[in-house]
């Protein structure tokens, strides 16, 4: 979500990611659609409701343990949401919640796909403002 020049971040409280600065997501419920999992889980990480406007990548993330073993694989679907309703506050597996600039990404040590991803982010949402 991309607000005022600022994109919406968060602080993970729970695995993958734990005590990582991130982009707000998570998992699909069983029956989900991606529109009603992306809306809930922004509700769910951040109090607040949005509107889907464009999608901004696919991607998946693979995680393997010391030994080779698989721990996690994701299918993830990035959007550029707009706000609708409430004010950016910690919820469910989050620990923290930041507007930043995108001079201010580095600050935040965003894996290199978030930060692909917020930056792809900010593009569109200055394409959608022209």
């Amino acid at each position: 979500m991309v607000r005022d020049e600022r994109a919406l971040l968060i602080r993970r409280g729970s695995a993958p990611l734990k005590g990582e600065w991130s982009i707000p997501g998570g998992m699909l419920e069983l029956g989900e659609t991606i529109l009603e999992g992306v809306q809930r889980e922004l509700l769910e990480e951040t109090a607040i409701e949005v509107r889907l406007l464009d999608l901004i990548e696919v991607f998946e993330r693979v995680t393997r343990d010391e030994a080779g073993k698989l721990k996690y694989h994701f299918v993830i679907l990035d959007y550029l949401c707009e706000a609708v309703r409430g004010e950016a506050q910690a919820g469910s597996d989050v620990t923290d919640v930041a507007w930043v600039r995108e001079s201010e990404l580095n600050d935040y040590s965003l894996t290199p796909t978030a930060t692909r991803v917020v930056q792809k982010a900010f593009e569109i949402a200055r394409r959608r403002t022209i």
